[in-house]
């Protein structure tokens, strides 16, 4: 008789410590300041890569902390794009998909690398002025043309060799996401 109340006492633990467990979420609305352990690049991350990072802030549910502040927190990479060399900068956006165990899906957060235009304006045009000059001194009006033409090809050349802008997300950066479910 004593041995079958003790096992029904710890089957009646048991599964109340599984109901816990079950029930411990973090609702909809909750915002999560994240740490994340290392750089996120979109020349190297693609969509589905993982990452960690650490709760900046105590998550607390009911007056009862779920998730201390320290915390593993975990995540995905949902889209990433490399950078084009001439146009179209590198983009890079994240979700979170677990805070200290418990699974989430999130707001994401993104990143888009700088615009390449203002550089390649630099780059080309420079280039275009400095052929053009330098054609003017030696052969005249048809020198300056032709050295324009040879200045903004050489100028596209260096805004193509030198023109990635990736999108990028360093380590240690405090990212902020909103809870949107489980």
């Amino acid at each position: 008789m004593k041995r079958r109340v003790l096992v029904s006492l710890v089957l009646l633990l048991a599964l109340a410590v599984t109901a816990s467990a079950a029930s411990t979420t973090i609702p909809a609305g909750t915002r999560v300041s994240v740490r994340i352990n290392s750089e996120l690049k979109s020349g190297t991350q693609q969509a589905g890569d993982t990452f960690e990072g650490v709760l900046e802030n105590a998550i607390v549910v009911n007056g009862k902390t779920v998730a201390p502040r320290g915390s593993t927190v975990k995540g995905k990479v949902t889209s990433s794009k490399d950078s084009g060399r001439l146009h179209a900068p590198g983009y890079l956006a994240v979700r979170l998909t677990s805070v200290n165990g418990i699974p989430v899906t999130s707001s994401a957060v993104a990143r888009q690398g700088k615009s390449h235009t203002k550089s390649n304006v630099v780059k080309i045009g420079g280039g275009t002025a400095a052929g053009a000059l330098i054609g003017g001194l030696a052969g005249g009006g048809k020198g300056a043309a032709i050295g324009a033409g040879v200045g903004a090809a050489a100028g596209t050349g260096v805004a193509a060799a030198t023109g990635k802008q990736q999108a990028v997300i360093p380590a240690e950066t405090l990212l902020s996401f909103t809870v949107s479910g489980r």
